[in-house]
Order: structure tokens, then sequence, then C-alpha cells
């Protein structure tokens, strides 16, 4: 059963604050329609009096909740008890210091560190908010879970559903936006994949009918349970860097369940006195689906203290609406022009003094060949994080000699085609993938070479390109 005696569910609106058990299911406060948070009572909980007392558990790894890099965290998401927690190994994810990438971004050698989170089962981020949902899923008897999803969602769900054979899978993806290496593992997962005519937006305001209408297990972001598990990439982070908070965490921006999560982590860790300062927080958009910038930035939407002024982002939806704007990226993992975590996201920001910066398709598909040639392939929407931090560099926000983490939010073969398109020689195949986007060149290409069925040809290719 959940643990009532210490987690609890807890309206985010400070002008409401209305507080549910965790045996509901819930994706908005039932009083005034706001998001929620998973709440503890830390008195109740005993939290660790120190990050370092988490290092023991590696010593107990043949246990399948140390194994886990979200479980072996549980002291600090402890709204369910050992026994109902699933986990299928998630969270064995790497954090390389890079610094031919780090050069690419302005940054002295030791500096940049990328956050790999390519290595989890379905490889995405997703799997650790999908164990953390999955689990609270199981302790309320649900027999159905349903997501939209851009890809990496869905794959994730599938994934869940499949190796534990505890619920099964219904996923709504929009017409023509989801990449072939995301949806292969969707329908190979044996998921209920349906597709609508629209875009991620669509099939978020469809799945969340449907979830209503017939009592499905809503897994998106939108779920506060899926931010518990997302919380532990940042433990991680702070795990391989000795428990020494960077001076930035950069993460790509699409429905904002990451940066939320993030900024919730660190207010946590801060409150319960683990930590004596958090980073700063940067959250990028890409230029065709740019909604964060555009408020946060532009229009200077602020969290004031849990009461932003959303009206807001009420009139630019209104304007997205009247001229017809639709998400239009590269990277499609982040193709959302209504994230549904705004407002924490908001708060994240003020946790962490953030900012919030846009780069474009070209920037994006540049660092990303950048990440890929320094031995770690990543998705397009991934490399925004690295665009992003080589624009604040460029910029003077971060510092040349400023510790970087930046998240790489899911693997290479996530979107092969980008990748393939970036690299060819066929000008064809590069215009109908890229060109569309506004993309005009490779600047970092690694094109092959084309040569006869010759050894001496081959030799002398070798020879003049090695």
């Amino acid at each position: 059963m959940p643990r009532t005696d210490v987690a609890f569910q807890r309206c985010i609106s400070p002008d409401c604050g209305a507080t549910r058990g965790i045996d509901e299911v819930l994706v908005a406060c039932p009083e005034c329609g706001g998001l929620l948070d998973v709440a503890y009572d830390w008195d109740r909980a005993t939290p660790p009096t120190s990050l370092r007392q988490f290092e023991a558990k590696w010593s107990r790894r043949s246990e399948p909740l140390c194994f886990s890099g979200v479980w072996r965290f549980h002291d600090l998401l402890p709204f369910a008890p050992p026994e109902c927690v699933v986990t299928v190994g998630e969270g064995q994810t790497l954090l390389q210091q890079a610094d031919h990438v780090g050069r690419y971004i302005g940054l002295q050698p030791g500096r940049l560190h990328l956050q790999y989170e390519g290595m989890n089962p379905s490889g995405s981020f997703k799997d650790n908010g999908m164990s953390a949902a999955f689990t609270h899923a199981r302790t309320t008897g649900a027999q159905r879970a349903a997501c939209a999803s851009t890809g990496n969602t869905s794959a994730s769900l599938a994934m869940y559903c499949s190796v534990t054979r505890l619920m099964k899978a219904v996923i709504f993806i929009g017409s023509g936006k989801i990449s072939y290496g995301k949806l292969s593992q969707a329908l190979d997962y044996g998921a209920l994949t349906v597709q609508i005519a629209g875009d991620f937006d669509d099939a978020m305001a469809r799945v969340r009918e449907v979830c209503q209408e017939l009592g499905i297990y809503l897994v998106n972001s939108i779920n506060p349970f899926r931010l518990e598990g997302q919380k532990t990439i940042m433990y991680r982070v702070l795990e391989a860097l000795a428990w020494e908070p960077p001076d930035w965490i950069v993460v790509p921006g699409g429905n904002l369940g990451n940066s939320s999560a993030f900024g919730k982590a660190f207010s946590e860790l801060r409150e319960l006195g683990l930590l004596d300062h958090v980073p700063r927080l940067a959250v990028i958009n890409a230029d065709g689906a740019d909604t964060l910038y555009e408020l946060y930035e532009q229009r200077q939407l602020r969290w004031e203290g849990g009461r932003p002024a959303l009206v807001t982002a009420c009139q630019y939806y209104d304007e997205l609406d009247r001229e017809h704007r639709k998400a239009s990226t590269i990277a499609s993992a982040i193709e959302i022009n209504r994230p549904v975590n705004l407002t924490k996201c908001l708060r994240a920001l003020e946790v962490c003094d953030g900012v919030v910066r846009r780069v474009s398709d070209q920037e994006i598909l540049d660092a990303k060949a950048q990440v890929g040639s320094g031995g770690i392939g990543c998705e397009p929407a991934s490399a925004a994080s690295v665009a992003g931090a080589r624009l604040l560099r460029q910029q003077g926000v971060i510092g040349a000699d400023e510790r970087v983490v930046c998240i790489l939010t899911g693997h290479l073969l996530k979107d092969p085609t980008a990748t393939v398109a970036y690299h060819t020689t066929d000008q064809e195949q590069f215009n109908q993938v890229l060109g569309s986007r506004g993309v005009r060149r490779a600047s970092f290409a690694n094109r092959a070479v084309a040569v006869g069925n010759d050894l001496d040809e081959i030799v002398k290719a070798i020879r003049l390109y090695s």
C-alpha cells in the first residue's frame, strides 16, 4: 500500500495548497485545477543526514533497489514501500568529462560534463520517471497506463508494461511527429498505439480526456510521481561529482518535466540541509518550439511566489491558435508548444536562478555532431543542451572556468534519420530531411568516401583520408 504516513499530494498554488492522499490518481488539483507535487513529512520519513550515506548502496548492488539509479535514492522519494517498487535496472548512467565538446562550447579543460541518459534500458531519461510512475500505478491497482508521446515516453511505457506484465500500454502519437527509432520500440514491445490527426499538444489533450473517461492511469509528466523519478538524475550528477554541485545544469526544454524535477530536487536538498548551495539552471528551447523562451525571456513571466500571471501564457496560446502555429523542429522530443509543467518550471527557474534560451535546428545538429565525435551519440533534442551552453558562453552568461553539466536525454539511435542525413553525401536526402527545417549546411559532417571495388583505390583512399 502507498506510504500515507510520510507522503501526500499537494497543490503547488499557495492560494490553494489543497492536499490529497497518494492513494488517489490525480493529474491536477481537484480544488483549483493546478499542478500537484508529491510532498513529504520529513520528520516521519527520516531522510539521510548526509548525501555520502548513499555511497554505501554500491556495496549492495545485488539488491534490486540498490542497483537502480532511481531507487538507491529511495530515502529522498519515499512514497512507496520497498516491496512495491517497480524497477528494471534504470539509471545506470554516465557522467563523462568531455573536453572535446567543452572546447566547442568555449570552456576550459575539465569544466564540461555530459550526463548521458541514453544508457537507460529504453534509451532515454524517461525510464527514471516511468519507474516511479509505474510504482505508484502498481500501488493503486491500475490495469492500464497511457501517455501522449513524441516517442521517448511511449518507448519507456511500453517497455515497463512488457517487462513487468503488470499493465497494458496505450499510446497516443501525433501524425508524422515520431521518429521510427522510437515508434519501433512501442510497436515491438506490444503497446496499443493510437495515431491521431494532430501534433503532440493535440495528443496530450485527447489522452487526458480518454484517461478520465476510461479510468486509465496517465503517465505523462503532468503526473507528479513521474517527476519524483526524474529528480534522481540530479542525485546521480551530484554523486559523480563527489557531492559538489556544478555551477550550471543545462537541459533541453520540451514539456518541462526535467527542469521542474531538477528544481524540486535541489529545493528539497537545500531544505533538508544536504546542500548549502544549488547550481544555476539553463533551459534550452528549439527555435520552432520556443514557448518557454517567449514567455520567460520576452514576456517576463515569473513564478512570483506561486502566483504567476498565467494570463500571459493564455494570451500567447491564443496567438498560436489564431496564427495556426504548430511546433516544428528536428528535435522532435521537444517539439511541444504547450508544456504541461510550465508553472513548475517557473518555480525551478526561481529556485536555481535560471535562464532560458532558444537555439536553431542548425545549431542543434552542429552541436550533436560535436557530441558524436567525442564518442557519445545522442538524439537531436539532447544536443540542444550543448548548443544552448555554447550560446550562453558566447553571451558571457557562462564563464569559461565554470563547471557545466549538459543533460543528454536520449540515445543516438532514437533518431538515426537525422544523423544519417546530416552526414550524407546525398544532397536530395539532406534537403528532404533537414532542409525543410532551415538547416543549410553540415558544418561537421563525416561523409562516407566512395571508391571502386579495387584494392589499390581502397588503399589510396585510406592513405588520403586517414
